[in-house]
């Protein structure tokens, strides 16, 4: 499907203007050569700062997000809209401000600020869509290191993320050993899980099996909306658990019968789960979704090393943050397990709770009253000994 310059321009447009107030843009020098060989020129990564750089220039947190928020994690003065990690991120919070200099970056890949599939190739000054090279986990560790270079920063105090955002920050501090003294992972893993592999195969496959994707060229006035819908639909059944489910709606009907030869939402928990996917619809480019979910397949760290055990090895890390979920069915609990177990082994102090939160996989979201006294009680340990 052939696009005119206009059309290009006002998709671009279209992303753009969903960037919060805060989010701030840098472009990166030079050739960006990416993990699986691909190149980038002219890569841009979008990021928010919250909180001072100090003198020493030791209190920096590099924050990964997980697939699909942008960089807004918490309000400020810049921006007083609440964050996706509202909780978590600010004055006084388990992240303190008032003492760490934070910046949430979003992933190459995304469509929130950073380049991506949505995003103009400078070279053919058409929208990437599938052309654009394949994108790895570490390349989105890659990227937030050159934006961290770019502002001048020689170390970080501690680089975290939760979901698709840990298993970047364990990236990160595998390609950049000497450049990061601690790390947090939360709800991620050392590799994907078949069963992770599977659902996310099965939502690429949806989103591809709508006319409207059209490989990747869909028009800018016509999104694959019923695919995009249904992927939703797959993701939040594996987001949470069957534990919420049954504590939330139980076998609850919906208020308005529907006519029973449409098979039309019978139960609530049927409605809940059309309410959620239309409010993603229109809020997140296909094509993002598709490289983003490939690339958290394809992750794996044990490819740093000889062995998954010589990867974290390797590591130079003082401390270390690893969080589960009992209830994650996406990133199980063993996962979490098999991680903090690899650290010690490797002479990484490590802090490792299990939590029995009912949400799954979304919990760190959603469950301050667990989450938030154990990232709180991290942050002070590492604050305090970098005095």
């Amino acid at each position: 499907m052939a696009h005119t310059a206009y059309q290009t321009e006002a998709y671009q447009r279209h992303w753009t203007a969903e960037l919060p107030p805060n989010c701030q843009l840098m472009t990166l020098p030079g050739l960006f050569t990416m993990h699986r060989g691909g190149k980038l020129e002219q890569v841009q990564v979008a990021y928010e700062t919250l909180g001072q750089l100090n003198e020493a220039g030791d209190n920096t947190v590099l924050l990964f997000t997980g697939l699909s928020p942008n960089t807004h994690v918490a309000s400020s003065e810049a921006d007083p809209e609440a964050g996706w990690w509202e909780f978590m991120v600010g004055p006084d919070k388990p992240i303190d401000t008032k003492r760490f200099f934070i910046i949430c970056v979003n992933s190459l890949g995304s469509c929130f600020g950073s380049t991506g599939p949505s995003s103009i190739n400078p070279e053919t000054e058409q929208l990437y869509r599938l052309d654009f090279p394949e994108l790895s986990v570490e390349d989105i560790a890659q990227a937030g290191h050159g934006l961290v270079e770019q502002l001048g920063i020689k170390k970080l105090n501690t680089v975290a993320g939760a979901s698709l955002g840990g298993m970047s920050a364990l990236a990160y501090a595998a390609l950049y050993p000497d450049g990061v003294e601690n790390l947090v992972s939360i709800c991620a893993a050392a590799k994907a899980s078949p069963f992770a592999i599977a659902v996310r195969s099965l939502q690429r496959e949806i989103i591809r099996s709508d006319p409207v994707w059209d490989n990747g060229a869909y028009d800018i006035n016509q999104e694959p909306v019923e695919g995009m819908r249904l992927a939703r639909k797959l993701g939040l059944i594996s987001y949470r658990s069957a534990e919420e489910w049954d504590h939330r709606f139980k076998r609850e009907r919906v208020l308005d019968k529907p006519n029973k030869q449409s098979f039309d939402p019978e139960f609530q928990i049927e409605s809940y789960l059309e309410a959620n996917a239309q409010k993603f619809i229109g809020s997140f480019d296909a094509n993002s979704y598709l490289y983003l979910s490939r690339a958290m397949d394809w992750f794996d760290v044990g490819q740093h090393g000889d062995s998954l055990e010589d990867a974290f090895n390797r590591l130079k890390l003082i401390h270390a943050l690893v969080i589960g979920v009992e209830t994650d069915i996406l990133f199980p609990i063993q996962q979490q397990q098999e991680m903090a177990t690899l650290l010690a082994q490797a002479d990484i102090e490590v802090d490792y709770a299990a939590l029995a939160s009912i949400q799954g996989h979304d919990a760190f979201l959603v469950d301050e009253e667990r989450f938030a006294p154990v990232v709180r009680k991290f942050f002070h340990k590492v604050a305090t000994l970098a005095g």
